[in-house]
């Protein structure tokens, strides 16, 4: 059976607010952040002076193998001061843990949630 696993990429409104959003599933690898990684800094690069804000839905991921974990620090910081807020959703208790220690890397707040309404509101606001 084929495991599957990677990252959504895309943009919701909610009201009047746009969020970058991404889903991840699965267990992520190095080889997806080989293909994210440039989407993403292409994405970004055409926003002059980003605020952005994201919700990252990790209610069907796994966790990282350890290179992509190490990819999606770099990644964090590489971004840092781009992002105003993430709010991650998820139902996993290290991922309450992942935003905090994710938290002291960015410029912008990063706050974990288990309802999905509360974190678009917390975005919102």
């Amino acid at each position: 059976m084929m495991q599957r696993h990677g990252l959504t990429i895309g943009i919701e409104r909610v009201g009047s607010e746009f969020f970058l959003t991404l889903k991840a599933s699965g267990k992520l690898t190095h080889a997806d952040y080989e293909i994210i990684t440039p989407m993403l800094d292409s994405a970004l690069a055409a926003v002059d002076n980003p605020a952005i804000k994201a919700l990252v839905d990790g209610t069907e991921m796994e966790g990282w193998d350890a290179r992509a974990a190490w990819d999606d620090f770099r990644l964090g910081v590489k971004h840092r001061k781009e992002f105003k807020k993430i709010a991650i959703y998820g139902n996993k208790n290290w991922q309450d843990i992942t935003a905090r220690v994710g938290g002291w890397f960015l410029s912008g707040e990063v706050k974990y949630f288990e309802d999905y309404n509360a974190a678009c509101d917390w975005l919102a606001d």
